[in-house]
């Protein structure tokens, strides 16, 4: 069903971090965007549809009043607005935002580190772009910060902080489908596997509180109303996201799943783990029953690799990219 390419290469290898590939798509260039992040530098690498053309940039975590930072970057990840797109960067220092092609940084926000150092790690995970105007960003305390970003220039504002999780925030994602219908757009998860559904608005309102297992839910999506995670058990759930109703749960891989990702417009769903697996599967709605069917569709063995990254590079599922700790390139599949 899929077929490897040629790979990209990047600068620095892979950090073994969740969710360590973000994807953006720019159609009117041709080109696509791909960022990896290595200890504290976000690798970047614009490619040409017809891969003659690859040009890289780095970007270093940023702290104020420090030349060189060395604060550990968590996630790099793009936010897509109706009116304009970004790059998020969380780090164990703050929150930095930047031109969706990494050439201006237009908003910092530092994180509330103690002075004097405790136990519990202080570090920002968990990126989404909700609703029209708002980027949604987790912290280690369990808080999620929303921001409401304007149309343009960097009149950033912290609108509201959400307190409902009581542990680190590991991943977030917004209702993709583009369905207006969906009352949720807005799925949050944290190191406990809990997770919470909320609607979106000038005040943000919680919707349904799924409570986990003591295993961390690595991975979050959110797609017609239906939430699909995944945990450090290897296994996917399907939860209805207003209600909590368990649709489906899959024992997907043997290892800890890294990443999740969906192609909205086809409804694949992409797994990858530290099993060195990365699994395409098709998720069926039927409203009638109000069910979700899941079926297994292709497997694709990147051996001896500890998977920490997987995205499909379009709407419909064509192609998909992978990262791996510690390989320096970003392999790619493409639809035979």
């Amino acid at each position: 069903m899929y077929h490897k390419e040629k790979s990209i290469q990047i600068k620095n290898s892979a950090s073994a971090l969740y969710n360590n590939l973000s994807v953006l798509r720019i159609a009117p260039r041709r080109l696509t965007y791909f960022t990896v992040v290595h200890a504290n530098v976000v690798n970047m690498v614009s490619a040409s549809w017809d891969g003659l053309n690859y040009s890289h940039r780095q970007l270093q975590s940023k702290e104020p009043n420090v030349a060189t930072s060395t604060s550990l970057i968590m996630q790099a990840a793009f936010c897509v607005l109706p009116s304009r797109d970004l790059l998020v960067v969380t780090s164990q220092k703050g929150i930095q935002m930047y031109e969706s092609d990494g050439s201006i940084m237009v908003y910092w926000h530092a994180l509330d580190t103690p002075e004097t150092p405790t136990a519990q790690a202080v570090f920002a995970r968990g990126i989404s772009a909700v609703w029209e105007n708002y980027i949604c960003v987790g912290v280690s305390s369990g808080s999620i910060l929303v921001f409401d970003v304007p149309s343009k220039g960097s009149n950033i504002t912290l609108s509201e902080v959400l307190e409902e999780h009581k542990e680190s925030i590991t991943d977030m994602a917004s209702e993709c489908s583009g369905s207006q219908e969906c009352i949720a757009d807005l799925v949050s998860a944290d190191d406990g596997g809990n997770l919470c559904v909320w609607k979106s608005g000038e005040e943000f309102q919680l919707l349904n509180k799924i409570s986990g297992f003591d295993m961390s839910c690595s991975s979050v999506k959110l797609w017609k109303g239906t939430v699909v995670a995944g945990y450090g058990t290897g296994q996917i759930r399907l939860y209805e996201a207003v209600t909590g109703i368990l649709h489906a749960e899959v024992n997907a891989h043997a290892r800890w799943i890294y990443s999740l990702d969906i192609a909205p417009f086809s409804g694949l769903l992409l797994s990858a783990a530290e099993d060195s697996l990365v699994r395409v599967w098709h998720l069926t709605m039927t409203p009638e029953t109000n069910s979700v069917e899941v079926a297994h569709l292709h497997n694709e063995c990147v051996t001896d690799t500890q998977i920490c990254g997987a995205k499909f590079c379009d709407g419909d599922g064509y192609a998909f990219a992978v990262t791996g700790y510690d390989l320096s390139e970003i392999i790619r599949y493409t639809q035979s």
